[in-house]
This record gives C-alpha cells, structure tokens and sequence, in this order.
C-alpha cells in the first residue's frame, strides 16, 4: 500500500510540475509574479505534497525561487539570463543535431517527413508558429536517442520559450526560424551530421539576436 501511495504521489506531483510550468512559460504566472500555493491547490485540484515537490523542482530548474519570510515567486527574466541559456543550448543543441544525423531509425524518419510535410503549410499564426517550432526541437530530441541529453535540453527549450512569450507581440521572425528548421531536418534525414549541427548552431544563435533585440527596446 505504501508502495502504491508512492507511486500516486509521485504521479500527482509531476502533473503538478507539468501544469505549474506550462502557467509560468506561457506568463500566465508572470515573471515576479507570487506563487500562490492555496491558489494552486484549489484551481488544480492538486494536494499540498504533490504542489510543494513540484515547486522544488521548479525552484531547482530556476523557475520560481523562495525567499525566507516573503514567500515563492516566479523568477525574472532578463537579458543576462537569455546570454547564459543561449551558451548552453547552442552547444548541446547542434550536438543533439548531429547525433540525430548518426542514430535515426526508420521510425524517427517517419516522423520527420510527416513533420516536414506539416511544414509545408501557410502557417502564420505567432503562436501555432511556436508551437510548430518546439515540435521540432523536440523530435531532433527524441531522435538524439540520449535520455539525459534530451531532459536537459527540455529544460532550457521551456527557459527559452518563456522569453519567446515575452515578445510574442512584437515583430520577430517565428517564420523564418520554422522555415530554417526544414533544411536542418532534411540535413539529419540526408545523415549530414556538418551541416546539422551548423544550422542548429545558427539557429539558436538567431534566435538569441532576435530576443535580445527586442528585450532591448522594452
């Protein structure tokens, strides 16, 4: 029975994580904003347990932090933060690229052509944009074939992608950086592990001089 109630926690908890995160990228917690733990069990319907390890981990990932006798809150984002993220991800990102190249099995190229005839469509929505964009960072993932790998870049995707919700309303390029992910998945079906890595290189750096440009001009 303990064992069972384990288990049941631990599930709670990560719908709990899930959840919280998927509030705090999307700024509907936004940055700065407090964490209201009572709040959170009440619209989530979530208990204490399961919403205070989902909050450590959180913390953990740097998306919330506490303070002694103030509370929870969602952490700032800021400039600095987007230079240091970028470090991280543009390094372990081209190198998921080029794994992807060398281990891709006949189920991850079916998922890539379906994925690029998607792409081939007139999406122009902002949001429908990003959310076609973080497919695809996700599947060069998944087709990296490297558990550790993948977790760690999930992580800093959804670090990314908040700053991503920040500009969401302002001019930048979303199409382009979808369209530029068709010639790096036609790179990893080719096996061109060289060219791979250098457009998710020059992927992720574009994206960082785009936010920054924005962020600037707040």
């Amino acid at each position: 029975m303990a064992v069972a109630e384990a288990v049941a926690t631990r599930s709670q908890s990560e719908e709990a994580y899930t959840r919280i995160l998927d509030r705090i990228v999307s700024l509907e917690m936004p940055p700065g904003s407090v964490v209201n733990e009572a709040r959170l069990r009440e619209e989530l319907g979530i208990g204490r347990t399961p919403i205070r390890e989902a909050l450590q981990r959180l913390a953990r990932e740097n998306f919330v932090r506490s303070i002694p006798h103030r509370g929870t809150f969602v952490t700032d984002v800021n400039i600095t933060d987007l230079a240091r993220i970028t470090e991280v991800r543009v390094v372990l990102e081209a190198h998921a690229a080029r794994l992807a190249t060398e281990k891709l099995t006949s189920a991850d190229r079916e998922s890539i052509e379906e994925l690029l005839v998607q792409l081939q469509g007139q999406v122009t929505d902002q949001r429908d944009l990003m959310h076609l964009d973080q497919r695809i960072h996700r599947l060069v993932y998944r087709c990296s074939h490297n558990s550790f790998l993948e977790a760690t870049l999930e992580r800093y995707l959804n670090l990314s992608l908040r700053l991503w919700y920040l500009v969401l309303d302002r001019e930048v390029r979303l199409r382009e950086a979808v369209d530029e992910h068709v010639q790096l998945l036609k790179a990893v079906l080719a096996g061109d592990g060289d060219n791979a890595e250098e457009i998710m290189r020059r992927h992720v750096i574009g994206f960082e001089r785009e936010i920054r440009k924005v962020l600037v001009e707040r």
